[in-house]
């Protein structure tokens, strides 16, 4: 694939149709640090879990909060992304009203209250990481399309193969047959 963008805090790679790694097969990663002298890190947003919030949180009441595997890195962490800056403290922005994490302890009780919908937030274990150089020689492999310019509701839907093909569709025409392809193309 082509790419015309360059990765930023904030970006989307989207991977191509066929990359081999089983990690990041079919994936949308968004970018939450991205420093050239430092590395990079993002979160997968199309890779759900079977678990949900409760199951590692007991004190949260509700089950509709599912839990995304954010990547193979530090899978003992929870990251989360939400719309609510202004009702989560330490948040920061990341694009487009979209923030990173905050305060743990606010956002579970903000869910027990019902001041919290899964719409509005998701919950990651683990993430991505590239050392430096690392993932412009990826992009350069033409493993990843960046993706500056999104709709930020793409990040908060939670059919994963659904997320990834709308993603490619909103590059635009260029891409959108890409988001047909078939799993595996001998089977077509």
């Amino acid at each position: 694939m082509f790419n015309i963008h360059v990765p930023k805090k904030g970006s989307l790679l989207l991977s191509e149709p066929f990359m081999l790694d089983s990690n990041f097969e079919r994936s949308v990663i968004l970018l939450c640090e991205h420093h050239p002298e430092n590395g990079t890190m993002g979160l997968v947003m199309n890779s759900r879990s079977s678990l949900s919030l409760s199951a590692i949180f007991p004190d949260v009441e509700r089950n509709d909060f599912p839990l995304y595997v954010g990547g193979p890195v530090n899978v003992d962490a929870l990251f989360f992304i939400h719309t609510v800056g202004e009702k989560i403290e330490g948040s920061w922005p990341l694009v487009d009203g979209v923030y990173f994490g905050g305060d743990l302890q606010q956002a579970l009780y903000l869910i027990n209250d019902n001041l919290l919908q899964p719409e509005q937030i998701k919950f990651f274990l683990g993430y991505a990481g590239w050392n430096v150089g690392q993932l412009d020689q990826e992009i350069e492999q033409n493993s990843w399309v960046i993706h500056n310019k999104f709709p930020s509701e793409l990040l908060f839907i939670e059919d994963g193969e659904d997320l990834w093909k709308h993603a490619l569709i909103s590059l635009g025409p260029k891409f959108a047959h890409i988001a047909n392809f078939p799993k595996t193309p001998d089977l077509n």
